[in-house]
């Protein structure tokens, strides 16, 4: 990497292998994240994404590896220490992740109130219609979350995300659950926090659509290792057998196999039930 693009990197992490109960699930992953720009993040379930994206922000300590902030190290850094640091970071969770008992206010000033002493209530106030104006909902300060839909969780998940003005957005599985239409505007939604705020964003997802669409750049994890990295065309277009079948939602031939070589019986012995046997 040449001192331009080191310059341009915002997240980095170099050799990590994250491991559960002995159970390898990142396997020596090493990536950069530059800054402004939107990396999507696929593979099948239990790959590693999530894992992963918890990693940056340090929700998550690598078993062996690094994690770099701006070229700062932080994997290392006492818990007292990275409070600041994730101030940088916004953090969509994948069900929005929101406080039932407060307010859609009380939920988007929640991560202020963590880092700093609130004085100034009618910026406050200013600061949360501004962040629901820009995922259109303001006029929403005082709902409660069971009284919003789907779509509009995630939406007041996403001003909470912005609250403290991060560099880094983080979205995990942002479009789960949500419709087509909602999910466009999730999508549209990545694309202007993006280009008004100047973010970086670090998206993980299963929906193609929508990663074809945000993308910049797509790293596909498999097996806890990356087999594809590269812009949309390049994935579209990639030699891996492995990657086609993702992306295009197939079943393998192999799994395929045993599907269709298994039978259902008509056996009604199989229909009495042990417990009263």
């Amino acid at each position: 990497m040449n001192a331009k693009n080191e310059n341009n990197v915002m997240l980095s992490i170099s050799g990590l292998t994250k491991k559960f109960d002995g159970k390898i699930v990142l396997n020596e992953v090493s990536m950069s994240i530059e800054k402004g720009r939107t990396t999507v993040i696929i593979g099948p379930s239990g790959c590693g994404k999530t894992v992963l994206i918890k990693h940056f922000n340090v929700l998550l300590r690598p078993t062996k590896g690094e994690v770099f902030f701006k070229g700062r190290r932080i994997d290392d850094l006492p818990e007292s220490e990275l409070g600041e640091v994730r101030t940088h970071f916004g953090f969509l969770f994948q069900s929005g992740a929101l406080f039932d008992s407060m307010s859609v206010y009380e939920n988007i000033i929640f991560p202020i109130r963590q880092h700093h002493h609130i004085k100034d209530w009618k910026a406050m106030d200013t600061l949360v219609k501004n962040k629901l104006s820009m995922v259109g909902l303001d006029g929403y300060q005082d709902y409660y979350p069971a009284s919003l839909s789907g779509g509009q969780k995630k939406r007041v998940a996403l001003a909470r995300a912005i609250a403290l003005n991060p560099e880094i957005i983080f979205y995990d599985e942002p479009t789960t659950g949500l419709d087509p239409i909602r999910s466009d505007v999730i999508n549209e939604l990545i694309l202007k926090l993006q280009r008004e705020l100047s973010v970086t964003s670090v998206v993980v997802t299963h929906d193609m659509k929508s990663a074809y669409k945000i993308a910049d750049r797509i790293v596909m994890l498999h097996n806890g290792k990356i087999i594809a990295d590269g812009n949309a065309d390049y994935i579209k277009n990639h030699s891996s057998p492995i990657v086609q079948q993702f992306i295009q939602g197939q079943v393998s031939e192999k799994d395929l196999e045993r599907l269709r070589s298994t039978t259902a019986s008509n056996d009604p012995n199989l229909l009495t039930n042990p417990v009263d046997q």
